[in-house]
């Protein structure tokens, strides 16, 4: 079993699917980042919003840049995954919306 633990950030294989999270929370770096980067939340936005430290976000962001292209590819993968699964998945309003 392999655990990764950080003052602020933690990794175990049983959490999380083994994603590197806020300690002592199931919120993920790759949660903080894409509400960082992609949603554009500032960090007490973040912090207030999820009832974690201002500490544990700007740790958060560290780990990922310096983790940067390790957790872009899993964002990455993730998006890819859904996409697929919606192309798969036939959606029922959409059926009843065209039927």
């Amino acid at each position: 079993m392999d655990i990764v633990t950080t003052q602020h950030i933690e990794s175990s294989p049983d959490v999380a699917g083994g994603k590197p999270r806020i300690a002592g929370h199931r919120i993920t770096v790759h949660n903080v980042v894409i509400w960082h980067e992609r949603m554009g939340l500032s960090a007490d936005e973040i912090s207030s919003g999820h009832g974690l430290s201002l500490a544990d976000v700007y740790a958060a962001l560290a780990y990922y840049y310096d983790h940067r292209q390790e957790i872009d590819q899993t964002i990455l993968a993730d998006e890819s995954y859904v996409a697929e699964m919606r192309s798969r998945t036939k959606s029922k309003l959409s059926g009843k919306i065209s039927g």
